[in-house]
């Protein structure tokens, strides 16, 4: 074909890139194309770090093209009516894009491609963001899998090389072309945050550095994940969510690197394809069903107050708290938090769970459906292989394992930086001799515990014997 248009989404970057190896090899001429989709865009709060985060990363990516004589056409507006109009604008012969699998996607897509159709166009996909997708791993049954060890097995057993090979980009047919305009943040509605003051590093050069720092780190990871106070995680969340690089080359190195580092690393990968396919086998749940059944009928207490008390990280729990405002100030929430700070929202506050999961969406810079579904659905013992409904984690007991010495703590609840290690997980036991000797007045610079642990956990499996009988 003469033109083709790479329709960008998920997938910033310029090598390894599926929907650009098949455009670059099929056409002489490719324009490489970002919308800002205002289908998305109108329901997030105008100072979106993810938003930022997608911006920067376009400069440098605009700026890659440009020093291979083209540029990237971005614009703003409705996708489903700009790509059919860029596609007639620049009368290209088709559109290729990379899959995505979350149901409102794949609804933009249905009509996209059917306008293009009507259009005398094609649309083009291609599986980019994950290396099994849809129903490629499904048990001997021909059936969807829903607990996590039997897929990853499967998962591992049908993985090959080619799986795992790179999409070479011929960018000698990029488009020429002078370099185009861009929208400015604040000409699409949004403020900057504060993203540059934080350690994300954006783009594919930065995800290249994240990448590189990681693999230094990679042997001690199955350990050092589970601790916040360490830099322990891969930190590359955001960079798989935005496709600032390929999850072939993650997942090849993890494969081929082997060790228990990097075997636990694969894995988790491996659980975000879990999560992937539950979510395209089950597109109710980004509705908010549960996806095991019975449990859409729990009648959440939502007592007042709690949730806005977790929220602003003043429910007197420390750790919960200290992991609230890693979110609020940063957008990130370390992984193990995230699972402690979610079972305390449902299992100790008795909050919907759908609340904790819609405000870690609208705040979580590495935001993904089908993950942040899964863990919130894990967490509440609702979903697929999920905490069973009556194992619920103790904060206190959590704290003092996986931040012994409150170095987590102290960093975001400065309030309590002078607590020994000892006193630091439940400061509420102070005498108020200690209090006033720690300059610590519960009541007064850090809250009472909102709820008790013990008496919460009662009320948790009573709401959940009153669904399962059991």
């Amino acid at each position: 074909m003469n033109t083709a248009i790479v329709w960008l989404r998920r997938d910033l970057r310029l090598y390894d890139h599926a929907a650009l190896y098949h455009a670059t090899r099929q056409a002489t001429r490719v324009v490489v194309v970002f919308i800002f989709d205002t289908d998305i865009l109108a329901d997030l709060p105008r100072t979106d770090r993810r938003v930022e985060f997608i911006w920067v990363s376009l400069v440098a990516l605009k700026s890659e093209l440009e020093a291979h004589g083209s540029s990237l056409i971005v614009r703003h507006g409705r996708a489903v009516e700009l790509i059919p109009q860029l596609a007639a604008e620049f009368q290209a012969d088709a559109v290729f894009c990379n899959r995505d699998y979350e149901p409102q996607a794949i609804a933009r897509d249905a009509q996209v491609g059917n306008q293009l159709q009507q259009d005398g166009r094609a649309l083009h996909s291609y599986k980019d963001q994950v290396i099994f997708e849809c129903d490629e791993v499904l048990t001997q049954a021909g059936k969807p899998f829903g607990v996590f060890t039997p897929y990853k097995n499967a998962w591992l057993k049908r993985l090959t090389p080619f799986y795992l090979q790179a999409y070479p980009v011929r960018t000698e047919t990029y488009a020429s072309m002078p370099a185009q305009p861009m929208p400015s943040l604040a000409e699409l509605g949004f403020v900057r945050t504060n993203l540059t003051q934080l350690p994300v590093k954006h783009g594919s050069e930065g995800a290249a550095q994240t990448w590189q720092d990681f693999q230094t780190r990679i042997d001690s990871y199955q350990d050092a994940r589970n601790f916040p106070a360490i830099k322990g995680p891969s930190y590359l969340s955001v960079h798989i969510r935005f496709g600032t690089l390929s999850i072939r080359q993650l997942a090849n190195y993890a494969y081929h690197h082997g060790g228990a580092g990097a075997e636990t690393w694969l894995s988790e990968l491996i659980w975000r394809e879990f999560y992937q396919q539950v979510l395209w086998h089950h597109p109710q749940l980004a509705a908010g069903q549960t996806y095991k059944a019975d449990f859409n009928d729990i009648d959440w207490p939502n007592p007042d107050g709690h949730f806005a008390a977790w929220c602003e990280a003043r429910t007197g729990y420390p750790l919960v708290d200290a992991a609230m405002r890693q979110l609020n100030k940063t957008g990130y929430m370390h992984n193990r938090l995230r699972m402690v700070a979610a079972a305390f929202l449902v299992k100790d506050l008795h909050v919907d769970w759908r609340l904790g999961e819609a405000y870690f969406a609208q705040h979580l810079i590495d935001f993904d459906l089908a993950a942040n579904n899964g863990g919130w659905q894990w967490s509440a013992s609702t979903g697929c292989d999920a905490q069973p409904w009556f194992r619920i984690f103790n904060p206190i007991t959590q704290s003092e394992k996986f931040d012994p010495e409150g170095k987590f703590i102290k960093r975001y609840l400065p309030e309590l930086a002078a607590l020994p290690a000892k006193y630091i997980h439940a400061p509420w036991l102070l005498t108020s001799a200690q209090q006033q000797m720690y300059h610590v007045r519960i009541g007064v610079d850090y809250p009472p515990p909102i709820v008790d642990h013990s008496v919460a956990r009662g009320v948790t499996l009573v709401l959940f014997k009153s669904v399962t009988g059991g």
